[in-house]
């Protein structure tokens, strides 16, 4: 994944990039719809500080050399959009003890023999029960609980761990992001803290702690009473309460993203922010592409301090649901394939920064399209192959699974080779070896215009060696291979086609995010990035695609 992934589309408005503004950002380009009647008042701001409402040259300058596409570009994310609250419920139930217990359960292992034939021999029915399933999924106090405590501590950890500076790539408008670069300490230790916190750890039961204590910290424990105030949560509390936090998400990330689109508006935080002049586009792709909040970035707060550790602490929660349903029997496809995502997002938390160079954050503004994504798709989609374990187990042997595993370890590591290899290209400025030797690469040329008017020509390095001269993006390949293995750890012979749910999705998200990021480089280095084509025609698949 673009880790990350999630609704990764956008909306903008629809302006012709003409071959005479191809490399440059300016301030002059015009929306393709008139700006909202109070976007007409905006006055002249001091640099540094924002206008609180936004006019229409605004707009594209905020935009970071994207200035088209989204629902106009791609009718089917529409859809998409229109019918992904109630899709996530829908997954969200599939997998739930109550889809278990219900005399329906066995049509979700065999959807197209049987959900779908029986779906058509009776439409009303179908939507009927689609819509009552989905209505089943119901915010409790306890799913609100466990969320809001789950991104408090991702808040403490995010204030108080510390790590060094590092800056993001400058915008169009001259913004340059700074972060605190905590990523892999946040990691381990939110791992640390959900395991100790549970009934696995040192309060629990003696019976389930799953490590021994030494006897001086069970001594002191017993002395100061801890375990005597605090009471462990089960450690399957991730899939116990999923339908409920879910649904809560659900709430929460809709009136969250129309917070962020006033905010965007009304009080940003950088210039790269502007309506659309329809508050439709401006809700969906957003208003603002630095969102913060005394002083936390909103982005990489949901997008990885939440969404990314949910994710990779889920599949081990699920493993002890599994394990302690079917009797301590080891389902090892859900094992390994839990196994293997935790080590892929470890991955992830090393190329934080990395991430926090990628389309997502560069260029996908903070709205309902990557903001729910990833509060509610995230969880819902890239955790379903292995949450549909829970009730449903792979039936793999240790070898397959064992084998299965390596395939995407892999993968795995051979997408992070690629990050790596252009993370230490861009760092040294060429002067490194690529493959053991000298890269090659093209210099392009490129122009921002800030607030004030002010162009400044910049320069950047396409990288045309390595991973990165066999194809443009190369890593998506790598990526897919992982997820593909993820999902056939859920045995899909066994469990019908539904766990491939993920993959696929991700398959047509990477597609189109390569088309978004190609439309992208034109738009901002023009000629050169056609010279850096014709050295790399390929955009994922070498000599395919």
């Amino acid at each position: 994944m673009s880790n990350g992934d999630n609704l990764r589309k956008r909306t903008g408005a629809t302006t012709s990039a003409t071959a005479s503004n191809k490399g440059k950002a300016t301030a002059a380009d015009e929306p393709s719809k008139q700006p909202r009647k109070s976007d007409n008042n905006a006055t002249p701001q001091k640099k540094n500080a924002p206008s609180s409402s936004s006019s229409s040259t605004d707009y594209n300058s905020g935009t970071n050399w994207v200035h088209e596409g989204g629902i106009e570009a791609n009718p089917y994310l529409f859809v998409l959009i229109v019918v992904s609250p109630l899709l996530s419920l829908l997954l969200a139930y599939i997998t739930s003890a109550e889809m278990a217990e219900s005399n329906y359960s066995w049509r979700a292992t065999h959807p197209m023999t049987e959900m779908v034939p029986a779906c058509l021999s009776d439409i009303p029915t179908c939507i009927s029960s689609t819509l009552s399933a989905a209505a089943s999924v119901l915010p409790t106090l306890d799913g609100g609980k466990l969320v809001m405590s789950f991104m408090a501590v991702a808040l403490v950890l995010e204030r108080l761990l510390p790590g060094k500076i590092d800056f993001g790539p400058e915008t169009a408008t001259g913004h340059v992001p700074k972060y605190v670069d905590n990523g892999v300490a946040h990691c381990f230790v939110y791992s640390l803290l959900f395991f100790v916190g549970s009934n696995l750890g040192p309060c629990g039961e003696v019976e389930e702690q799953l490590l021994p204590l030494p006897a001086a910290v069970g001594n002191f424990i017993d002395q100061t009473g801890v375990c005597d105030v605090y009471h462990p949560y089960s450690f399957g509390v991730l899939y116990d309460l999923f339908p409920s936090s879910l649904s809560f998400l659900n709430i929460f990330g809709i009136f969250f993203c129309v917070f962020l689109t006033f905010k965007g508006i009304y009080f940003p935080s950088t210039h790269d922010n502007g309506s659309s002049g329809s508050w439709v586009k401006d809700y969906l792709w957003g208003t603002e592409l630095y969102p913060r909040v005394f002083g936390l970035d909103l982005k990489r707060f949901i997008n990885c301090r939440f969404s990314m550790t949910f994710w990779q602490l889920a599949g081990f929660s699920f493993c002890y649901r599994s394990y302690a349903l079917h009797g301590n029997v080891m389902d090892w496809g859900l094992f390994f394939s839990a196994l293997s995502q935790y080590l892929y997002l470890v991955k992830f938390f090393f190329w934080e920064m990395g991430y926090m160079r990628s389309i997502d954050i560069i260029v996908d503004r903070a709205g309902y399209e990557i903001q729910w994504g990833c509060l509610v798709w995230v969880p819902a989609v890239y955790t379903f192959h292995s949450r549909f374990l829970v009730q449903n187990p792979s039936g793999l042997s240790f070898p397959m699974a064992l084998a299965i595993f390596f395939l995407s370890m892999a993968g795995g590591l051979l997408n992070y080779a690629a990050d790596r290899e252009r993370d230490v290209f861009r760092a040294s400025k060429g002067k490194c070896l690529v493959w053991g030797s000298k890269p090659r690469y093209i210099t392009a040329k490129y122009t921002i215009v800030d607030e004030t008017g002010k162009a400044t020509e910049k320069t950047s390095l396409l990288l045309a060696s390595g991973f990165w001269g066999m194809a443009r993006h190369f890593q998506y390949f790598f990526e897919l291979t992982a997820a593909y293995s993820w999902c056939f750890l859920a045995n899909p012979v066994e469990n019908g086609i539904l766990v491939m749910f993920y993959a696929l999705f991700l398959t047509l998200l990477l597609v189109d995010r390569a088309k978004r990021d190609t439309e992208k480089c034109r738009l901002k280095y023009g000629k050169y990035y056609e010279e850096y084509c014709d050295l790399v025609p390929y955009k994922i698949v070498p000599g395919i695609f």
